[in-house]
């Protein structure tokens, strides 16, 4: 291919020949990079029919106009299907359309005829803004806490937080006024691969990870006297002793704890007839379920299977024998013929963690609180896990998920995340986008989309090059965005967008303009001078918070200990960094206190100098005083920071350095909320909410 056609075959597959890099550098992509992209796309760009005067979908957003323009001129006649069943129909001569007014929001079908020849279209209407609660729209100033599931400890959970450890915190932190409680990405991971435990590399984005089961909540659980004998057992009360007792959860202890449980509730199940009403529920649930149920199921019995039978543990598909990499192979339906129970006993499990969350759910909503739980949604899947292994067309398995190199990562980031292919969410009319978003904002009232500049543009690192020997790939932002606002509002879900790092300027407000609200981080929100934002600067349409799962807690970043952690981990390149960081940080210390000072958010008599002040419980209340002023409509905080905890959840950059996402917290739920001093701060914070609302409606 001559290098003028490689740049129009690129172009059209959404590869960006030039972008401007973060030191504001134009950088041309190299012919390598554009050919390894296109062969990742499995050729899809270069042999994509576009003779047709139809697309495969067609988005119409807010007071966009009716008239379509098409890709070719037309004589024939149109015929419109609304997704209701109202038919409309009318001629067409030339390149242009124009489609009935006051067509409703929804999924509808074109199709245009012209001398026995037919083209089809997904029309779709949708929204201008996404959904936003009334007491949103109101001008309400809510406030909830934002935890990691697994980190939850409790007097009843078997050594990992669980569903149940869920419904006390929505119950407490309702009690406290609080409007929301916010969860780590949940989706499915790996059953038969436990230590494979960050959220944002699940096996599949579209059902739950199972580990989260309430175990002594499961009927079948508590009725079978095989699993009552198995649990009466001396060595079972002492191993859930030594689960709940360690300050780190260990995954493959749990998950083995929990699975011989369930594999003795799953036969007591099993005995139940045909009437019950239990078991009518579960086939509903999986003939809902369909396909996607079947393959979730199917992969996680096949992954366990495979593993009991080899001596080296298979993490990946990819390393399975290769006549189940196919899952429409002879091997793959022989198996599904032999053990269909076990297929089956996973679906059981999908089906126990989707009721057990919807009873958070609706608990939630019992309690009146204005989102109730509060999801976040993955930028991506992992290589080797379910979605991979059933869809090759969609997943580009050649090319994975990463940043440009920046200041903060000179060498850029490599997720290891296969990313979607744009051009065939497109030929499948946005479907695998559509079922996503149900999938995920079903039970909760509002949705963090991980990474949202993935609406825009991904950066595409092709095979096993550099993470800088990337291109950005384009998405379609406009039709994305009117599918999320048409999903948003049909779900009664709001959108938040984690919006850190580089935004492209081009973005920006269109975000704003869809209803989808931004992620404000106190450690970023600084003045050109260094300073930070005053409450009262942070942006409306917002959540604010004081701290993330891949940040230092309000303890750990006042007293260094992340830099000191990161130095212990040799994760500095030399020598000078650690010092010129901790000059850094120092700064940055002082620079808060004179915000807190300036914002009547502490006292002067306290202390006006950061190094003569120490930690405390008067400086955390001042910090959580201080982001419940912002203007921001949202706040969200952690209870690592109630109970002033130096460590954090995850530290970027490492794997087996440090426990990512094992450690828990401190202390029992029970304890919590029982506290003097943790009700004080949530006092505090309910006040100055109402305070920021009441500034508000002044202006």
């Amino acid at each position: 291919m001559d290098p003028q056609e490689l740049d129009r075959t690129a172009a059209r597959a959404g590869i960006k020949l030039k972008y401007t890099d973060a030191w504001g550098q134009e950088k041309t992509l190299g012919a390598e990079t554009k050919q390894q992209l296109l062969a990742a796309m499995a050729g899809l760009a270069k042999d994509k029919d576009r003779n047709g005067p139809l697309p495969p979908v067609w988005v119409l957003r807010g007071t966009d106009s009716p008239r379509l323009t098409l890709t070719k001129a037309v004589n024939g006649h149109w015929t419109l299907i609304e997704e209701a069943g109202r038919r409309h129909q009318g001629q067409v001569k030339g390149s242009a359309l124009t489609l009935p007014s006051g067509l409703p929001d929804g999924y509808h079908q074109l199709v245009l005829i012209q001398e026995g020849q037919q083209w089809e279209c997904q029309l779709i209407r949708a929204p201008g803004r996404c959904y936003e609660p009334p007491e949103v729209a109101a001008g309400g100033k809510l406030w909830g806490c934002c935890i990691q599931l697994y980190t939850l400890r409790s007097e009843r959970n078997w050594g990992i937080g669980d569903f149940g450890d869920l419904a006390l915190l929505i119950e407490g932190t309702g009690k406290h006024q609080g409007a929301f409680v916010g969860l780590n990405p949940i989706h499915a991971l790996y059953p038969a691969l436990p230590q494979w435990a960050s959220p944002y590399s699940p096996s599949s984005r579209h059902w739950l990870n199972v580990i989260y089961i309430d175990v002594g909540a499961v009927d079948d659980f508590v009725q079978s006297q095989q699993a009552q004998r198995w649990w009466s057992m001396p060595e079972t009360k002492s191993r859930l002793a030594e689960l709940r007792q360690s300050a780190l959860v260990d995954y493959p202890g749990v998950m083995a704890f929990k699975l011989t449980a369930l594999n003795h509730a799953w036969n007591q199940f099993r005995q139940r007839t045909d009437d019950c009403s239990r078991v009518a529920a579960f086939r509903a649930f999986v003939q809902a379920g369909g396909e996607k149920l079947r393959l979730q199921a199917l992969f996680d019995a096949l992954h366990e299977y495979l593993n009991d039978r080899q001596e080296e543990t298979l993490e990946r598909w990819q390393q399975w024998p290769s006549a189940y990499q196919d899952p429409d192979g002879e091997a793959v339906n022989d198996f599904c013929r032999r053990y269909p129970e076990r297929i089956a006993f996973y679906q059981w499990l999908q089906w126990l963690a989707s009721r057990q969350f919807d009873a958070c759910f609706r608990l939630s909503r019992r309690l009146d609180m204005p989102i109730g739980i509060y999801r976040d949604l993955a930028v991506g899947v992992g290589e080797g896990g379910v979605e991979t292994w059933s869809d090759r067309e969609l997943y580009c398995l050649t090319a994975s998920v990463g940043a440009p190199p920046d200041r903060l990562g000179p060498q850029g980031q490599n997720w290891g995340l296969p990313p979607q292919d744009p051009n065939v969410l497109i030929k499948r009319a946005y479907g695998p986008f559509i079922d996503m978003l149900r999938a995920n904002m079903r039970h909760c009232g509002a949705l963090r989309i991980d990474h949202v500049m993935s609406l825009l543009r991904l950066w595409w690192i092709p095979g096993h090059r550099d993470a800088g020997q990337g291109a950005y790939v384009e998405y379609p932002l406009q039709d994305l965005l009117g599918v999320l606002a048409l999903e948003s509002q049909r779900q009664r879900c709001m959108v938040i967008g984690e919006d850190l790092g580089t935004v492209p300027p081009e973005i920006t407000g269109q975000l704003q303009e869809a209803g989808i609200y931004s992620y404000k981080v106190l450690f970023f929100e600084r003045d050109k001078d260094g300073g930070f934002h005053t409450p009262d600067s942070y942006l409306l349409q917002a959540m604010a918070t004081l701290t993330t799962h891949d940040l230092a807690t309000l303890r750990g970043f006042w007293l260094s200990e992340d830099l000191k952690l990161g130095q212990r981990l040799g994760l500095y390149p030399s020598e000078e960094i650690f010092p010129s960081l901790l000059n850094d940080r120092r700064q940055d210390i002082q620079a808060l206190l004179d915000q807190l000072i300036r914002s009547r958010c502490l006292d002067a008599d306290a202390g006006t100098r950061a190094d003569e002040l120490d930690w405390s419980p008067e400086l955390n209340l001042a910090l959580h005083r201080y982001i419940a002023l912002s203007r921001s409509t949202l706040l969200g905080l952690q209870p690592e920071d109630w109970l002033e905890m130096s460590q954090p959840v995850n530290v970027p950059g490492t794997t087996d350095e440090y426990p990512n996402w094992r450690r828990k917290l401190s202390r029992k739920i029970e304890e919590i909320f029982a506290d003097e001093q943790v009700a004080k701060l949530l006092t505090a914070v309910n006040h100055c909410r109402q305070q920021a609302a009441a500034n508000a409606r002044k202006r």
